[in-house]
């Protein structure tokens, strides 16, 4: 049992240090052996928030208290303790599995307001949108030129999207963590 709770601990460590690479650089994607549900990630997830409270702090192998305490959370959570490693493992090195626990992490968009209202669909044009714009844009920080704008409206265009509705999309981006973490899905699986 030692081991596999150590393993539980190198896992989440490996979680954090892949979610700290996955901002700096960009990951290539790793086929899935398993298909994981919904229910499976929110299990992990809540087991993950309790091992990390019951692992040591200062990077240092746990103690016998700390090892029953996260066997414990891994349990309550209804998961085996290989079942939590083997996801923890697919987790730190699959962004599209990364991308969508995070996304079951975040809470849901107000109701009514604009990132409730985007579609999937939406969500797509709009990044594959901002792709676009953002190689229109001026690299520099300055107001994009005349060219530039022009450039940046015919991609919005080119998504199908209408300009004043990719314009509010981009304002709720800015405020709604759930359409930023359906944005960053929708950028994994097209990786």
């Amino acid at each position: 049992m030692r081991l596999s709770v150590i393993a539980a601990v190198s896992a989440a460590a490996l979680m954090g240090a892949a979610a700290q690479a996955s901002a700096a650089a960009p990951l290539t994607t790793v086929t899935q052996a398993v298909e994981y549900s919904d229910a499976q990630l929110e299990a992990f997830a809540s087991a993950m928030t309790s091992v990390r409270a019951a692992a040591p702090t200062d990077g240092s192998a746990p103690n016998t208290e700390q090892q029953a305490a996260m066997a414990a959370a891994i349990d309550a959570s209804g998961m085996e303790i290989d079942s939590f490693n083997a996801l923890a493992a697919a987790v730190s090195t699959d962004p599209v599995l990364r991308a969508r626990l995070a996304l079951l992490e975040t809470p849901e968009s107000p109701a009514g307001s604009v990132a409730a209202g985007v579609t999937d669909a939406e969500v797509a044009q709009f990044g594959a949108a901002m792709v676009q714009v953002r190689a229109a844009a001026p690299t520099d920080g300055s107001a994009p030129n005349t060219e530039q704008q022009a450039a940046m409206a015919s991609a919005v265009s080119a998504s199908g999207l209408e300009l004043d509705r990719f314009n509010a999309i981009a304002t709720a981006v800015s405020t709604d963590a759930r359409l930023r973490a359906r944005l960053a899905l929708a950028d994994a699986k097209g990786a």
